[in-house]
C-alpha cells in the first residue's frame, strides 16, 4: 500500500508571522506598531526574510511555535503509528479507528517490508496476511464487534492520520527521524512531509535536518558504528572526533603554530 503525504494547509503569512513574534521580542514597537508595519509595506519582504534567517542562527526557536502545518498521511503501518504518537508536545493527532472502520476487503491492505522479501521470505509473509484477513472476516460474519475482531490485526495493517504540528516540533520530529538510525518507513514519511514544507515555505523548510545537519547539532552523536555505516557519515563529524581534538587542546598537544607557518599564510599569495 503506498505511504502518502499531503501538506493540507500551514498558518497563514508564516514569514510575517516569525518576523512579527522575533520584532516582539527584539523591539521597543508594540505588536501593532509591527503589524502595521508589515501591512503597509513598509518592512519588504526581503528585509523579512534576511531577519528571519539571522535569528534562526542564533537558536532562538520559541517564536517557531507560532507556525503551524497540518498534514495527512495515509498508507503508513501500525508500527509507524505507535512511533510517531511518541511525539506529544506541540503536535495534535487525529487517527483512523480501528474501533468503527471495518476492513471489508477481500483481502486486507498491509505494508510489508522489503527486507522480507529479501530474505526469501516474502510469500510466507504474504500467506500469513491472507490468514489474517479471513480470520478477521469470520469473525465480523459472526457477530464479532469490530473492536474486537481488530485484536487479530498485525503491526502491519494500514493506517491514517491528520495530523497537526507547530514548526519547533516538526524540527525535533526531522532531528529523529531522518536519522539513519530511525527506521526506514518513518524516515520516508518525515522525508515526505520536509519536501512538501521546503516546496511551500522554502525559507523555513530548508532548517529541517537530521540532527547532523550544519543547521542542527551540526555533528553525529549516535554510535560510532552506526555514523560509520551512515552515508552521511562522510561528510559529518563524529561527536567522539571532535571531543578528541579538545581533549588534545586541552592537555596542550595540538601542535603549536610556529611562525613559519604563520607567515606562510600571511604572505600566500604575494610572494613575488
Amino acid at each position: 500500500m503506498p505511504l502518502e503525504v499531503t501538506l493540507i494547509d500551514w498558518a497563514r503569512d508564516p514569514l510575517e508571522k516569525l518576523y512579527a513574534a522575533y520584532r516582539t521580542c527584539y523591539s521597543p514597537k508594540t505588536p501593532a506598531e509591527v503589524w502595521g508595519e508589515i501591512r503597509d509595506g513598509t518592512i519588504p519582504r526581503e528585509k523579512v526574510r534576511e531577519f528571519i534567517a539571522e535569528r534562526l542562527k542564533t537558536g532562538h526557536a520559541s517564536p517557531l511555535e507560532q507556525v503551524v502545518f497540518w498534514f495527512g498521511i495515509s498508507g503508513v503501518s501500525r508500527s509507524l503509528s505507535h512511533q510517531f504518537v511518541r511525539h506529544r508536545i506541540g503536535i495534535s493527532f487525529e487517527q483512523q479507528s480501528q474501533r468503527y472502520v471495518r476492513y471489508r476487503e477481500d483481502r486486507l491492505e498491509y505494508v510489508r517490508p522489503r527486507t522480507w522479501a529479501e530474505a526469501g521470505m516474502g510469500d510466507a509473509y504474504d500467506r500469513l496476511m491472507a490468514e489474517v484477513t479471513r480470520v478477521y472476516q469470520e469473525a465480523l460474519a459472526r457477530g464479532i464487534p469490530a473492536e474486537d475482531a481488530r485484536f487479530v490485526l498485525p503491526n502491519a495493517t494500514p493506517t491514517n492520520f491528520q495530523v497537526m504540528v507547530n514548526f519547533t516540533e516538526l524540527l525535533h520530529i526531522a532531528d529523529l527521524r531522518l536519522c539513519w538510525r530511525a527506521q526506514w518507513e518513518i524516515r520516508h514519511m518525515v522525508a515526505l512531509m520536509r519536501r512538501a514544507v521546503v516546496k511551500a515555505v522554502p525559507e523555513i523548510g530548508t532548517q529541517l535536518q537530521p540532527k547532523c545537519g550544519d543547521r542542527r547539532l551540526g555533528y553525529c552523536d549516535e554510535p560510532v558504528k552506526d555514523w560509520e555505516a551512515c552515508p552521511l557519515g562522510k561528510v559529518r563529524p563524529h561527536k567522539d572526533l571532535l571531543f578528541q581534538v579538545y581533549e588534545q587542546h586541552r592537555r596542550g598537544a595540538v601542535a603549536p603554530l610556529d611562525e613559519a607557518a604563520i607567515r606562510g599564510v600571511e604572505d600566500a599569495g604575494n610572494e613575488g
